[in-house]
């Protein structure tokens, strides 16, 4: 009942406005967000780091109503993969397409896009394109192979969500091309039409897609994490489900696959326990740390996703 509830806060204006006013709201949300600006998210990286732990960076910012704003983001992504390789730190770059264009202009979306990577192209590092919800997944695959063709796989990779049914498919054929992908549950709200309603049904269909991922890379001859731990192995698992982390690591032992060629992802500020533990382990583990001033959105997500959230949410209201 509350998932559909905090999505819909996600998205609406009148919150935004709002709960972006309440000072407790902004306690509650510095759990997550590194702060406002590259240098407070650079800290926290330095931080994990200091944990044998990897981060990609994201700046904060979706659906971008014009070209000038567009390409401001292009500047600003290309900016944290520039200072990243200056800092020497072990990181990469997350981004949504929506933030520099695909909701104005694919071209124009494409051309920022081209721009991203060939920086990351010349810096040897990574840009993980993140899945937005499904009026978008068409568009944003398309880019990502056109993109695949004129980089390498080593550059650039793309997230899939376990809730949506088409994604066992789609999984299978960006395999063929040995493409880099996120595996998460997904965190929108979709119709039944197109999306498992049952977290069991999600759950079994991430799983599933574990399966293919290890199967997948081990036909691509299993890369490995890079030792400057920017460029990741094929399989990303992004979850905080611990069900969900035991049956890749018992998957993954059954297939003989080595701990290298995998990736825990989690995000900033949640399950620091578990992020540690899969680090003390040998398992590459990567933080997702997103920073900037439009943290709304995220941060309604996150309520979204998982009940402990929203309690610490009203713990800093009581405050």
């Amino acid at each position: 009942m509350l998932r559909p509830f905090f999505i819909y806060l996600s998205q609406a204006d009148w919150a935004r406005q709002l709960i972006t006013r309440w000072g407790f709201a902004r306690r509650a949300a510095s759990r997550f967000i590194a702060g406002e600006d590259l240098d407070d998210a650079i800290r926290v990286v330095k931080n994990l780091n200091a944990k044998n732990i990897n981060a990609t960076l994201d700046h904060l910012g979706e659906h971008t109503s014009n070209p000038e704003n567009a390409q401001k983001a292009t500047s600003e992504i290309i900016e944290i993969l520039e200072r990243v390789d200056r800092e020497g730190v072990r990181s990469n770059v997350s981004i949504k397409l929506t933030q520099i264009g695909l909701a104005v202009d694919e071209n124009l979306c494409a051309d920022n896009l081209n721009k991203i990577l060939n920086t990351a192209v010349d810096l040897n590092t990574f840009v993980r394109i993140d899945m937005e919800d499904s009026q978008w997944v068409d568009k944003t695959l398309k880019l990502f192979r056109l993109m695949q063709e004129r980089c390498t796989c080593e550059n650039i990779g793309i997230v899939i969500q376990s809730y949506l049914y088409r994604s066992v498919e789609d999984v299978s054929s960006l395999l063929e091309a040995g493409s880099r992908i996120r595996l998460c549950k997904g965190a929108y709200d979709e119709p039944e039409m197109i999306a498992y309603p049952k977290k069991s049904d999600v759950d079994a269909n991430f799983d599933r897609i574990v399966e293919q991922l290890v199967s997948g890379s081990i036909t691509n001859h299993t890369p490995a994490l890079s030792k400057d731990g920017k460029i990741p192995p094929i399989p990303a698992i992004a979850t905080h489900d611990e069900k969900r982390v035991i049956f890749t690591k018992q998957y993954m032992e059954k297939s003989g696959y080595p701990k290298q060629a995998v990736e825990f992802q989690m995000l900033n500020g949640i399950r620091r326990d578990l992020q540690e533990s899969l680090a003390a382990e040998g398992y590459p583990v990567r933080v997702y740390v997103p920073y900037g001033s439009e943290w709304y959105p995220y941060f309604t997500r996150r309520l979204a996703e998982r009940p402990a959230n929203l309690w610490f949410f009203l713990y800093n209201f009581f405050r």
